[in-house]
C-alpha cells in the first residue's frame, strides 16, 4: 500500500503557479454513501503551496479520484492506486480544475467531532502566514495513518472473505486500541468497501462481507443474552438465589384463539374456562414458531401480540425464547434478537434516541461491532409488558420515521417500528396483559396469541418438579382438585409457586397441620411464611410468632396501606419515592417476599428503581388485610371513608358495624364494571372467619366474631345473587360464599341434579349461578351440553350462557328460544374465547328475524362453528339470504348445515348449492329437504303424525274402542286369536306402523300409564315391560310424578308447577338425531319433561302400557 501511495504522490506534483483550488472528490459508486475529503485536501495543498515558496524540495499532494469501474483483486494482496489508474486509462494528475459535482446521496464526513478542521474561504489574493512545520508533519502523518489503516482493513476484509481465516478474524476483532475511534473508522470503511464491491458487480462478495462482519457481533450478543437469561430468581430477590431456567421451566398453554380486542374483566375471570375444553377448541402455538411460515400465511408474521393475565408466564416465555436462540436451540434463521422491557423504556421517555442508538445503549455488542444497518438481516425485537408502558403510543398523529439513525422520542420510534414504517423487515413480539392489548391497532398485528397458563397436565408437571416425593405430590394434587377456587387459580403459574411454597412449608413442619382450602387461607400462610423467612435470614431472629415483631407489623401495615390506596387508583408499579411516602424501607420490602424489584439494575439507565408486588393478587390480599386491620384495630370503615363508631360508644362485639363493612364491600365490588375488586372482596370476607384470624395473631386486636355477622353477610350475598347481576359477578359471589364456608347453594344444586328435578324446581338466580359455577369448575357436560337436562327454556339458556360458551357442542333444539336468544348467541359466536363447534337450534321458532341476528355472529372471523342445525325454525328465503351472506364472508369452517323442515324457495336453494360448490367453502353436508309452506306451523305440531294401533299386539286385558284411538284396562280377559306380535306378559299395545324421521304425537292418560317407543320385539325378552329392556324407552305417568325408564334405569321427574294440572303428554321423535322427548302439554309452550338420547338402528313403534288394575285409559289425540 505504501509503495502504491508513493508512486501516486510522485506523479501528482502540484505546480506552484497554478495556485490552490477548491477540489472536491466525489464517489459515485453508491447512492448510499458519498465521500468528501475536500477539507483535508485543501489544508494539505495550501500548506504545500506556502512551503514550496521557501524550499526547492518538490512537494506532493494526494487528491482522491473518482473510482468508477475500479476492479479490486483480493488474491494479489492489497490493491494499489497505480493499478486502478492504469485500468481506467487516465492520469493521476489532479492539477486539472473542475467544478465539484453534487452527490445524489447524503454526504458522509468521516472527520470525527474531536478532529474537525474548519474550512476557510480561499482566494489567490489572500496571503497565508507561514504555518509551523509541525502542523505540516502532523497532516502528512495523518495521511500515512489513513493509508496504513486502509491497508490493514483491506487485509482484514480479505481474511473475512477467506473461509480458512474466519476464526482467526473473530479473535482479532476483539482486540482494539481505541474502541471509539477505530469503531467509527472501521464502520465507515466497511460501508465503502461493500458499496465499491456492489458497483463492481461483486454482490456475492459484498453480501459475504456483510454477513461475516455481523456474525462476529451476533456471537457476542448470544453470549451476553445467554448470561442474562439462563438463570431466574425464585423467592426473595435480595437472597439472589438463582435457579437455572431450563431446570424449572414448564411449558404453558398458548393459543391463537385470541384477538387484539380490549378485555376489562378481572384477570382471574379470564382463566375460568376449563382447560380441557380449551385444549380441544383452540389451536395451540409455541413461541419458537411465531416467525416461521404457517398454513394460511404466505410469509412469516411480522408482528405477534401475546396476551395473558399477570403471572401467567409471559416474561418467562420471553426469557426462554431468548435463551433458546442464544444457545442455538431454536430460530437460528434469526440473525439478531433484541429483548426490551417497557418498564425499562419508561425511564427514557424524555430522551431522544435513534433506533440504532437505542439498540447500542441496551446491547453494547452491536455498538462495539459498529452495526447500524439491519435491513438485510432477520431481526426480532421483543417488547415485554405493554401494560406497563408509561408513555402514549399515538398511531394516528405520530410523525413518520423511516431512518434508523434519526433521533426521536421513544414513543415515536416504537410507533413507527410497530407500524412498519421503520425497519419494515424486522419482526416484533409484544407481550401485554389483556386490558392493554387494544393500544396496538389490529391492522398492525399479524398474529394474536393468548397465554392461558397451565393446563391440567402442565400443572401436574410443575408440582411434580417441585415435589419429588410421590406421596406428597399425590396429596397436594388431590387437595387442589377438591377446592374449586384453588383449582382455578392454579392455572396461573405464579399462584402455583405460591401454593407450592405454602404447602411445602406446611407438609414439612414437624407438627404437620391442615392444608389451606381457600385462597385467603393460602395467602395468610404465604405472608406468615415469608415474614418468618425474612426474620430468620435477614433480621437474625427466630420467634415463633413472626407477626408479633414491631418491625414486621409496621412493614405489613405500610405495605397494606400502599396496596389498598394504589389499588383504588389502578397503580401496580411503584418507585422508591413512592415507598418513602409510605415509610417503607426498600431493602426491607424486597426481603418481605411479597415485594420485588421489577427490572435489572446492571444497565445503568435508571435514576429511580421500580418495584411491584410479586403478583396482583398479593396486592389485593394486602389491600383487604389493610381494610380489615384498620376496621378491627381502629373501627374505621375505609370503604365509607368515615369512622363507624368509637370503641367507647359502640362495643366491639356489636356485629352491626362489621356487617355494614362487608355489605359495603359487596356493593363496591358489584359496582365495579370490570370486576377489578373481585379478589379483594373474597379476601376481605375470608379474613372475617375466626379460623383465619388466628393465623394473624399480632396484627389484629383480639376479638370474638359473632356467627350472626357471617350469617347476615351470607344472606346479603344470596340476596344480591337473586337480583340478577351478570353471570360473572354471580360466579364471584359464589366464590365469596365458599370463602365463608357456606356450601348450601352447592348442596342444593347437587341434590337437584341427582334427583333430576332441576328443570321443574323453579331455581332461583342464585341457584342458576351455583349451577354455572359447578359446571364450569368440574368441566361436566362441556363436551356436549344439553340444555334440556336442566330446563328447556329461554331463561335457562340465558342463565347458562357461560356454560354454552365453554362447550364444544350445544344441543338447544326444542327449547323455546326466540330472537332474544339469537342475539345472545350472535355475541357469543363473535367472541374469540368461544369454544362452540357444534350448535343445534332445531325446532325453535326463530323465524327470519332470529336467523338474521344469528348471521351477524356467523360471519365473524372468530366463529369456528363446524355444524349448524336450523331444522324447523320457520325460516324462509329472507332468513336464508342472510345466512348465505354470512357463510360467504366466513366460509371455511362450517362443514354441515341442516335447513330441513323450513320454507325455502328455489332461489335460496340455488344460492346455498352454489355456496357448497365454492372452492373456499368447507361445506360438505347440506340438508334442505323436506321444505315447503306446510312446515311453517309453530312448535312441534308441524311434525304431527297419525298413530294407528295394531289390535294384533294388544294384551288380552286391554280393550280398544272409538276407532281404536282409546285403550282401557279391564279385569276380564277378552277372547283374541294367537299372534306372534301379541304382548302376553304385560298389558301393552303398540302401533302397526314403524316411524323414522321427525314425528310428534300427543296422548291423554287417566290412572297410571306408560307412553313408550319400542322396536318390534324379536324375542320373549323384548316382550317385557316397556322401559325394562334395551329396545324400548318409556315415560311412566302417575298422579304426582313421572318416571323415565330405559333398560331398567329410572329417572324421577317432578310434574311441572302449573296452575292447572293436565294429563296430556306430547312425544317427539327425531329418529336421525337419536332423540325421543316427552312434554307436558298443560301449558303453551309445552313443558319439557325428559329426553332420551340413543342411536336408533331400525324403525320404532309408539306403544302404551299399564300397571295391573282396571280403569286406566290412554287416548290418542287428534292434532
Amino acid at each position: 500500500m505504501a509503495s502504491g501511495t508513493n508512486r501516486m504522490q510522485e506523479e501528482s506534483i502540484d505546480s506552484p503557479e497554478d495556485g490552490p483550488r477548491n477540489i472536491s472528490s466525489r464517489s459515485d459508486v453508491s447512492h448510499d454513501i458519498s465521500i468528501d475529503f475536500k477539507k483535508l485536501d485543501l489544508m494539505i495543498r495550501s500548506m504545500e503551496v506556502q512551503e514550496r515558496k521557501h524550499s526547492d524540495v518538490p512537494q506532493v499532494t494526494c487528491v482522491s479520484q473518482q473510482s468508477k469501474g475500479a476492479n479490486i483483486n483480493f488474491s494479489e494482496g492489497t490493491p494499489n492506486c497505480h493499478d486502478w489508474q492504469q485500468e481506467r486509462g487516465g492520469s493521476l494528475n489532479s492539477c486539472e480544475s473542475r467544478k465539484p459535482e453534487r452527490s445524489e446521496a447524503p454526504s458522509g464526513d468521516f472527520m470525527t467531532e474531536n478532529h474537525h478542521v474548519t474550512e476557510r474561504p480561499f482566494s489567490e489574493e489572500r496571503q497565508f502566514q507561514q504555518p509551523e512545520l509541525s502542523l505540516t508533519n502532523t497532516l502528512k502523518l495523518l495521511q500515512e495513518n489513513i493509508n496504513s489503516f486502509v491497508g490493514n482493513e483491506l487485509e482484514a476484509v480479505k481474511k473475512l472473505l477467506d473461509p480458512e481465516s474466519v476464526e482467526e478474524r473473530r479473535e482479532k476483532v476483539e482486540v482494539v486500541e481505541d474502541e471509539k475511534i477505530l469503531k467509527s473508522n472501521r464502520e465507515a470503511f466497511q460501508k465503502i468497501v461493500m458499496n465499491f464491491l456492489k458497483t463492481m458487480k461483486q454482490e456475492n462478495l459484498a453480501y459475504c462481507l456483510e454477513r461475516k462482519t455481523s456474525s462476529v457481533s451476533q456471537a457476542k450478543l448470544k453470549r451476553s443474552l445467554k448470561k442474562r437469561s439462563q438463570n431466574v430468581l425464585e423467592g426473595i430477590a435480595e437472597a439472589r438465589k438463582t435457579t437455572p431456567l431450563n431446570s424449572i421451566f414448564t411449558e404453558v398453554y398458548m393459543t391463537t384463539a385470541g384477538s387484539g380486542e380490549v378485555s376489562d374483566q378481572h384477570e382471574v375471570r379470564q382463566i375460568q374456562v376449563p382447560f380441557s375444553k380449551a385444549e380441544r377448541a383452540e389451536m395451540a402455538i409455541a413461541c419458537e414458531n411465531f416467525f416461521t411460515e404457517a398454513p394460511g400465511r404466505e410469509e412469516p408474521a411480522r408482528t405477534v401480540l401475546t396476551k395473558g393475565v399477570a403471572g401467567i408466564g409471559k416474561t418467562f416465555l420471553v426469557q426462554k425464547f431468548t435463551l433458546d436462540w442464544a444457545e442455538d436451540k431454536a430460530n437460528q434463521d434469526i440473525h439478531f434478537t433484541f429483548p426490551f422491557k417497557f418498564r425499562e423504556l419508561n425511564v427514557l421517555k424524555e430522551k431522544k434516541y435513534s433506533l440504532v442508538e437505542l439498540i447500542d445503549d441496551f446491547f453494547s455488542e452491536t455498538k462495539e461491532a459498529g452495526l447500524c444497518r439491519f435491513e438485510d438481516s432477520r431481526v426480532v425485537f421483543i417488547f415485554d409488558g405493554l401494560d406497563e408502558c408509561a408513555f402514549s403510543l399515538d398511531f394516528h398523529n405520530a410523525e413518520i420515521l423511516t431512518d434508523v439513525t434519526a433521533p426521536t422520542s421513544v414513543d415515536v420510534l416504537l410507533t413507527n417500528l410497530i407500524r412498519g414504517k421503520l425497519l419494515p423487515s424486522a419482526h416484533l413480539w409484544i407481550t401485554t396483559r389483556p386490558a392493554a392489548a387494544s393500544q396496538i391497532p389490529p391492522e398492525c398485528v399479524d398474529v394474536v396469541t393468548e397465554v392461558r397458563g397451565f393446563t391440567d397436565s402442565q400443572k401436574e408437571d410443575y408440582f411434580r418438579r417441585r415435589f419429588r416425593d410421590e406421596r406428597q405430590f399425590s396429596r397436594i394434587m388431590s387437595h387442589i382438585e377438591t377446592s374449586p377456587s384453588l383449582h382455578t387459580m392454579c392455572h396461573i403459574p405464579v399462584f402455583c409457586w405460591i401454593t407450592a411454597t405454602v404447602l411445602q412449608h406446611v407438609l414439612n413442619r414437624p407438627e404437620g397441620g391442615e392444608l389451606p382450602k381457600t385462597p385467603t387461607e393460602m395467602y395468610i400462610h404465604f405472608l406468615v411464611f415469608q415474614t418468618n423467612v425474612k426474620r430468620e435470614k435477614y433480621d437474625g431472629e427466630s420467634k415463633a410468632d413472626p407477626l408479633c415483631s414491631p418491625d414486621s407489623r409496621k412493614l405489613i401495615e405500610s405495605l397494606g396501606k400502599l396496596a389498598f390506596e394504589q389499588l383504588q387508583k389502578g397503580n401496580f408499579n411503584f418507585s422508591e419515592s413512592d415507598l418513602k411516602e409510605y415509610g417503607i424501607d426498600t431493602k426491607a420490602a424486597e426481603c418481605s417476599g411479597v415485594f420485588t424489584l421489577i427490572y435489572n439494575e446492571d444497565r445503568g439507565l435508571y435514576q429511580d428503581r421500580l418495584f411491584c408486588f410479586v403478583h396482583l393478587s398479593v396486592q389485593e390480599f394486602l389491600a383487604a388485610l389493610h381494610v380489615h386491620m384498620t376496621f378491627t384495630n381502629s373501627s374505621v370503615n375505609l370503604l365509607e371513608k368515615q369512622p363507624t363508631a368509637s370503641h367507647e360508644s359502640q362495643p366491639e362485639e356489636d356485629p352491626s358495624a362489621e356487617t355494614r363493612l362487608y355489605r359495603r364491600a359487596v356493593d363496591v365490588a358489584l359496582q365495579s364494571p370490570n370486576g377489578h375488586l373481585d379478589l379483594f372482596l373474597r379476601f376481605l370476607l375470608g379474613l372475617s372467619l375466626p379460623d383465619n384470624r388466628r393465623h394473624l395473631k399480632g396484627l389484629l386486636v383480639e376479638e370474638e366474631s359473632s356467627s350472626r355477622t357471617s350469617q347476615a353477610t351470607i344472606q346479603y350475598i344470596k340476596q344480591k345473587m337473586n337480583e340478577n347481576p351478570s353471570p360473572e359477578k354471580c360466579i364471584n359471589l359464589f366464590h365469596c360464599l365458599n370463602e365463608l364456608n357456606d356450601r348450601s347453594l352447592e348442596q342444593d344444586i347437587q341434590w337437584y341434579l341427582r334427583s333430576g328435578r332441576f328443570s321443574t324446581s323453579r331455581p332461583s338466580p342464585a341457584h342458576w349461578s351455583a349451577l354455572v359455577f359447578i359446571l364450569l369448575s368440574s368441566g361436566k357436560d362441556l363436551d356436549v351440553f344439553d340444555l334440556k337436562k336442566y330446563s328447556a327454556s329461554e331463561e335457562a339458556f340465558l342463565r347458562l350462557l357461560p356454560v354454552v360458551k365453554a362447550s364444544s357442542k350445544a344441543l338447544l333444539g326444542g327449547c323455546n328460544l326466540s330472537e332474544r336468544s339469537c342475539e345472545a348467541l350472535s355475541s357469543l359466536l363473535s367472541s374469540p374465547s368461544c369454544c362452540l363447534r357444534g350448535l343445534d337450534l332445531g325446532n325453535n321458532d326463530l323465524r327470519d328475524s332470529g336467523v338474521q341476528l344469528l348471521s351477524v355472529g356467523l360471519q365473524s372471523p372468530h366463529c369456528k362453528l363446524e355444524t349448524l342445525r336450523l331444522s324447523g325454525c320457520l325460516m324462509t328465503d329472507a332468513g336464508c339470504a342472510s345466512l348465505t351472506s354470512a357463510l360467504t364472508s366466513n366460509p371455511s369452517h362450517l362443514k354441515e348445515l341442516d335447513l330441513s323442515y323450513n320454507h325455502l324457495g328455489g332461489e335460496a336453494v340455488e344460492r346455498l348449492s352454489a355456496l357448497q360448490e365454492d372452492p373456499r367453502s368447507g361445506l360438505v353436508t347440506l340438508g334442505l329437504y323436506p321444505t315447503g309452506p306446510k312446515w311453517m306451523i309453530p312448535g312441534l305440531k308441524k311434525h304431527a303424525c297419525k298413530i294407528t294401533l295394531d289390535p294384533n299386539t294388544a294384551h288380552k286385558h286391554l280393550y280398544m274402542y272409538d276407532n281404536d284411538t282409546k285403550i282401557i284396562t279391564t279385569n276380564a280377559s277378552r277372547s283374541c286369536p294367537d299372534h306372534p306380535d301379541r304382548y302376553n306378559s304385560w298389558p301393552q299395545v303398540r302401533s302397526g306402523h314403524g316411524l323414522t324421521g321427525c314425528c310428534y304425537w300427543e296422548v291423554e292418560w287417566e290412572g297410571e300409564a306408560h307412553i313408550a317407543v319400542t322396536y318390534r320385539p324379536q324375542s320373549d325378552t323384548d316382550n317385557s315391560c316397556f322401559g325394562m329392556n334395551k329396545h324400548s324407552w318409556s315415560l311412566s305417568c302417575f298422579a304426582n310424578v313421572y318416571y323415565a325408564w330405559h333398560d331398567k334405569h329410572e329417572v324421577i321427574i317432578n310434574p311441572p308447577p302449573t296452575s292447572s294440572s293436565s294429563n296430556r303428554v306430547g312425544a317427539y321423535l327425531n329418529w336421525h338425531a337419536g332423540t325421543l322427548s316427552f312434554y307436558s302439554v298443560s301449558a303453551d309452550p309445552p313443558v319439557h319433561l325428559h329426553t332420551f338420547r340413543d342411536r336408533f338402528t331400525d324403525s320404532v313403534y309408539p306403544g302404551f302400557g299399564f300397571w295391573n288394575g282396571p280403569g286406566a285409559i290412554v287416548s290418542l289425540c287428534e292434532l
